[in-house]
């Protein structure tokens, strides 16, 4: 369990022991994320890789005709009344539905904020201005898991929406884990405009839609019910992409509107069933995450560190083969100038500059050098110098070249690297580990 999950607990926070096991598993991956420099993320970014958190809760987003009852299902759902429900002009732009510590709607701007991800949706033009996030306390359900997105009442004809609609979904479907389509049987249930949104959502996010007959209890007999479903089915699959295999809409209906008088069946359970396996899913995809993300942080550290102990093998190569080239560099060009400078200077003149002695014992010195000078035919001895000093510059050449170093990692980033490494091993790993027990705990109970 993270540092911050522990604080929670062990300061007798009571909303801490009211949260699900779910919730508390999110909620401490999350953390293994971004809390601390000892974070994964932290991590990655020291290791230059790019580490995604993963998000605390899922995202599903609600499209459909005027009046399909979308904010009607989120208000049941959360069993709170924040969305307005039927009127086509009560849902114009994009709300986010999410729980909370407290009660609070927040506006265009402090959506943003609070979703940063909205930020990249701003290129739309006036959509800020149709962006809210309604914050409720509700606890309902697998509500704390989830963000519902309330989108815009479609309608065909001369209507016109502020902002593009069509492609603000479509960036919207792309974010989400599931995407609920309700067809409204009473209004307008083969709206283009709705199908085209779906086509082209189904282009990218097939296994995320939903579909339903939504406000089924207004339908009719089931003679009718079942005439609007094969209107909506034979529609759908006239558009290439949607016409699929095993197609099922379930029929539902809110049963708080509904009254005594609902004689059809109503799957809306089946809606909440769709919620649930989302949210395992995503916890599932989290954990592996999490374990995948760990295992690959730690294979890059080791290849860091090899790559730094071959870094060092070549440069212990490089300073022997520098010191070597330098040596044979330096004593050839020794060799020449000697030979230059005695060349002009005779033994007389020396031993009048420093003394006979001294002379003697810098000629007995210099002998072999002179001597295998002298070596050298006359005819060919401005050619053989002129080699000798193209040998002593490729030396140095050979010397500079062969010496160069490659980047070493400091004792400051080794230390951090292993202790990186060691967290790893000794407490995300068996935290992830604790993490999927507690999980599939449940699935025993």
């Amino acid at each position: 369990m993270t540092r911050r999950a522990a604080k929670r607990i062990a300061g007798g926070n009571t909303e801490c022991l009211t949260q699900s096991i779910n919730e508390v598993i999110l909620q401490e991956c999350h953390g293994l994320y971004v809390e601390g420099q000892d974070s994964l993320m932290a991590m990655g970014e020291r290791l230059g890789l790019s580490v995604e958190p993963p998000r605390k809760k899922i995202n599903i987003m609600l499209i459909g005709n005027h009046s399909a009852g979308k904010s009607s299902f989120i208000n049941w759902y959360i069993e709170e009344t924040i969305q307005r429900t039927g009127v086509a002009i009560e849902t114009q732009g994009f709300t986010l539905v999410t729980s909370g510590k407290r009660r609070e709607t927040l506006t265009g701007t402090a959506t943003t904020h609070f979703y940063p991800m909205l930020k990249e949706l701003l290129s739309t033009d006036k959509i800020l201005d149709y962006l809210a996030t309604e914050v409720t306390t509700s606890k309902q359900k697998k509500f704390p898991l989830i963000t519902f997105i309330d989108t815009p009442g479609l309608v065909d004809g001369e209507m016109q929406y502020p902002f593009d609609v069509e492609s603000s979904i479509e960036w919207m479907g792309k974010k989400c884990d599931l995407i609920f389509v309700f067809f409204d049987p009473i209004g307008q249930a083969l709206c283009k405009r709705t199908l085209n949104i779906v086509e082209r959502l189904n282009e990218f996010a097939g296994d995320k839609i939903k579909f339903y007959l939504s406000k089924a209890d207004t339908a009719g007999s089931e003679t009718d019910r079942q005439k609007v479903l094969m209107q909506i089915v034979q529609e759908l699959c006239k558009r290439p992409g949607l016409n699929k295999t095993g197609f099922d809409m379930p029929t539902i209906y809110v049963p708080t509107l509904a009254g005594d008088k609902a004689k059809c069946v109503n799957q809306i359970e089946e809606v909440c069933k769709d919620i649930d396996k989302s949210i395992a899913h995503t916890l599932q995809s989290i954990l592996n995450t999490l374990d995948k993300d760990a295992d690959t942080i730690m294979e890059k550290i080791d290849e860091e560190m090899e790559r730094d102990r071959a870094h060092g093998k070549h440069n212990m190569k490089a300073h022997t083969w520098w010191l070597i080239l330098t040596t044979l560099a330096i004593g050839l060009l020794l060799s020449i100038l000697t030979q230059a400078v005695f060349s002009l200077v005779s033994q007389k003149l020396l031993e009048t500059l420093i003394g006979k002695e001294h002379s003697v014992l810098v000629f007995e010195t210099i002998t072999p050098v002179l001597d295998a000078f002298s070596l050298i035919p006359e005819d060919n001895k401005y050619f053989i110098f002129a080699a000798l000093i193209f040998s002593n510059l490729l030396l140095f050449l050979l010397a500079k070249l062969l010496s160069r170093t490659k980047p070493r990692l400091t004792s400051k980033q080794k230390r951090q690297f292993a202790s990186d490494r060691k967290r790893i091993v000794e407490t995300i790993k068996p935290q992830q580990s604790d993490m999927y027990g507690k999980y599939l705990a449940q699935c025993s109970e």
